[in-house]
C-alpha cells in the first residue's frame, strides 16, 4: 500500500511542481477540444443521408456513396486543379519572400528607416478581406483603375484583369503576398535575433563577406524554423482561402476561381446537400493530413527537424 501510494506522489509530483504552468494551458486545451475535437462527432453525416428531422443518429448510413459522386463529377478535377495551383504557386511564392525581408530587415542598421519598413509591410496584414479585396477592384478596374491608367499611358490597352480567368490565381497569389509577408516575417526577425554575433565575427575573421555571412550564418541559423514552417504550410496545402476567393469569383471566372472551400459553401450551404458537403471537405482534409505526415517523415530524415 505504501509503494503504491508513494509511486502515485511521484507521478503528481511534476503536476504540483508546475501547476501555473497547467493553469494556464488550460484554457487553450479546453478551446480546442470545445471547437476542433467535439464537432468531429459530426464528420459521421458524410457517410450518411443526413436529414435534419432525423438528427444525425436516425439518418440513414450509406457509405462512400458521396465519396464515389464527388469523385465521378464533372467538377472533380477542376476543383483539384484549382486548389492545387493556387496553393502550390502562393507557396512557391508566398513561402520565401518573408524569409527574403526578413534577412534585408534584419541587415539594415539606421534604427528610423527599419522602424519605418517594419512598419509599412505589417499594416496591410490588419486590413479585412473585403477592404483587401475592394481595394484590388479599384486598383485593377478596366475604366478607372491606376494599373490600367499607367498600362495606358505606356501605349498599351486596357485589361479586364477580374474577368480574365488567366489573371485569377497570379491576383490572387500575389495581394496575399503583399498581405501577408511583414507579418510571415516576424517569426524569421525573432530567429535571427536569436544567432550567436560571436558567429558573424568569426566569419569577418575569416574574411567572410556580408553576402556569405547573411548565407552561411543568418539563413543557416533559422533553417530549423523554415523547415517547420514549410512543414505546417504544406499541411494546409488544400486549404484555400475560402474569404477571398468567394470575393473575388464571378460567373465568368468561375472555372479557374471554384476551389474545394467555395464548392463546399455552394453545394453544402445555398443547396443544402449537407452529407454531400460533409464528405467533401472530408476529403480535403485528409488530403492535408497526409501531406502533413509525408512532409513531416521527409523533414526528419533529411536534417532531423521536424513536429514530432
Amino acid at each position: 500500500m505504501k509503494t503504491y501510494v508513494g509511486r502515485r506522489k511521484l507521478r503528481l509530483q511534476p503536476f504540483l511542481k508546475n501547476w501555473e504552468l497547467y493553469v494556464i494551458i488550460t484554457p487553450v486545451l479546453l478551446y480546442f477540444i470545445v471547437f476542433e475535437y467535439v464537432p468531429m462527432y459530426g464528420v459521421q453525416i458524410a457517410f450518411k443521408n443526413f436529414v435534419a428531422t432525423k438528427g444525425i443518429w436516425g439518418s440513414p448510413w450509406v457509405g462512400f456513396d458521396h465519396f464515389e459522386r464527388f469523385f465521378n463529377s464533372y467538377f472533380f478535377w477542376r476543383l483539384l486543379k484549382n486548389t492545387l495551383g493556387i496553393s502550390l504557386y502562393q507557396l512557391a511564392v508566398g513561402f520565401p519572400v518573408p524569409i527574403l525581408l526578413a534577412l534585408m530587415m534584419n541587415e539594415l542598421r539606421l534604427g528610423v528607416f527599419k522602424k519605418f519598413v517594419q512598419t509599412v509591410t505589417y499594416a496591410p496584414h490588419f486590413l479585412s478581406t473585403v477592404v483587401l479585396v475592394g481595394i484590388i477592384v479599384i486598383f485593377l478596374s478596366p475604366q478607372s483603375g491606376i494599373v490600367n491608367q499607367i498600362i495606358v499611358h505606356l501605349g498599351g490597352q486596357p485589361i479586364s484583369f477580374m474577368t480574365e480567368p488567366g489573371w485569377f490565381k497570379s491576383i490572387f497569389v500575389w495581394s496575399g503576398v503583399w498581405q501577408q509577408m511583414g507579418w510571415g516575417s516576424i517569426i524569421y526577425l525573432a530567429a535571427l535575433a536569436g544567432i550567436d554575433p560571436q558567429l558573424h565575427e568569426a566569419a569577418k575573421v575569416d574574411g567572410a563577406s556580408r553576402l556569405q555571412r547573411i548565407w552561411h550564418v543568418n539563413l543557416a541559423g533559422i533553417m530549423p524554423t523554415v523547415v517547420i514552417l514549410l512543414i505546417l504550410n504544406t499541411g494546409s496545402i488544400m486549404t484555400v482561402g475560402f474569404e477571398k476567393v468567394y470575393l473575388m469569383q464571378n460567373d465568368v471566372i468561375l472555372e479557374s476561381a471554384d476551389v474545394i472551400s467555395t464548392y463546399v459553401y455552394r453545394t453544402g450551404i445555398i443547396q443544402a446537400q449537407y452529407s454531400f458537403a460533409a464528405a467533401v471537405g472530408l476529403f480535403n482534409s485528409v488530403i492535408n493530413l497526409i501531406m502533413l505526415v509525408t512532409v513531416n517523415y521527409i523533414a526528419k530524415r533529411l536534417n532531423e527537424t521536424s513536429l514530432w
